[in-house]
């Protein structure tokens, strides 16, 4: 099995750049998409519904044009979930999962503080909020691959100046010691650095100051799983090129 997860930061922007070409040489069985910037309605014609799979969208319905998630995969699901329940989150369009047997799929956008302080504040609500979501995840027995844009690095592998990095959004100590305790208290799998330990890849670069040019990226780009999908992990793959956003699609294979 392969799982692709990529931020598009614009579907529409990312098809320009021929990403649904890219796509289709890649023999995925599972596209998760964050960023999508568009409703669902616009994304009609045949170049956002390529053949052989099934496309589900949840976009944001308190901007336009903002957030939106979407999975796209050749096995029809069995159920298709687009929120969790709270309405300041599953409205701007974070979260949808396809279940598939025993397994769930999930595309996931978690929210950025850069903008400011007020976003800053509702990115904790949420790491507060939805990580007893997690822990009831794992609690099901359910295999989970949590895929998206956590907008975190993790550690100072996963950004290349970690030190200048200390005080900004994505790299705050709370937000690393969150990753931190999904990870070591409540035993959720970050499929990269289980195949990658020692690794110092990135799949995110400013579009300033030639940061993708210079290999300045962070890593906040991830498939989670659940640990009873642990031994199943083979490979993964960051393609830092051809771009097709800010952020490179992350590929994942499973026996």
């Amino acid at each position: 099995m392969r799982i692709i997860t990529f931020n598009a930061n614009g579907i529409r922007s990312a098809a320009t750049k021929n990403f649904f070409e890219w796509f289709a040489a890649q023999d995925a069985d599972v596209l998760c998409v964050q960023e999508t910037k568009a409703q669902e309605h616009q994304l009609g014609g045949g170049l956002f519904r390529p053949e052989g799979y099934n496309a589900f969208f949840r976009d944001a319905s308190t901007r336009k044009g903002y957030s939106g998630v979407a999975i796209y995969c050749r096995r029809q699901p069995d159920e298709v979930r687009t929120g969790l329940g709270w309405a300041p989150f599953d409205e701007e369009g974070r979260y949808i999962e396809a279940r598939f047997g025993e397994l769930s799929v999930i595309s996931l956008y978690l929210p950025s503080g850069s903008s400011g302080e007020e976003r800053q504040r509702f990115k904790f609500e949420v790491m507060d909020w939805i990580r007893p979501k997690f822990q009831d995840m794992l609690a099901s027995g359910r295999k989970f691959v949590v895929c998206g844009d956590w907008n975190i690095a993790h550690t100072a592998m996963d950004i290349r100046n970690a030190k200048s990095n200390a005080r900004n959004s994505g790299f705050l100590p709370e937000e690393r010691e969150w990753m931190t305790a999904l990870i070591e208290q409540d035993g959720w799998v970050d499929a990269y650095r289980t195949l990658n330990p020692s690794g110092q890849d990135y799949t995110w670069w400013s579009q300033r100051g030639a940061a993708r040019a210079k290999n300045v990226g962070w890593r906040i780009d991830y498939q989670m799983l659940s640990p009873n999908l642990k031994a199943h992990l083979r490979h993964c793959a960051i393609a830092a090129e051809p771009k097709f956003s800010d952020h490179a699609p992350f590929t994942v294979d499973y026996d």
